[in-house]
């Protein structure tokens, strides 16, 4: 298990079994570097939409194994607790309250 900072100085959680499930995608193959980059300089941050508990870092990078992209990792924040659900490339972030950059 690794812990992560991000951008709002909590201590994210990553463990080894949702380090595994995101890399069974092979797009996602030699992107745990940029996974610690955007939680812990993400161009943004939404909450999601559909629990409070939820937070979604995004990233921009030009080069992934399926063209530009948006790097997504989703973020969990129970109380006393943070831990990364998933990640994965998408082409927009989703909607959702803006968190970061601060409005």
């Amino acid at each position: 298990m690794k812990t992560l900072p991000d951008c709002f100085g909590c201590a994210v959680r990553l463990t080894d079994e949702r380090l595994a499930h995101i890399l069974q995608h092979p797009e996602m193959i030699g992107f745990e570097p940029a996974i610690a980059d955007t939680l812990a300089v993400p161009e943004e941050v939404h909450l999601s939409r559909s629990d409070a508990e939820v937070r979604l870092f995004y990233r921009y990078y030009d080069h992934t194994p399926v063209g530009a992209k948006w790097l997504c990792v989703v973020v969990k924040y129970p109380a006393n607790d943070a831990f990364i659900v998933t990640a994965y490339l998408t082409d927009k972030p989703k909607l959702g309250v803006l968190l970061w950059p601060k409005p």
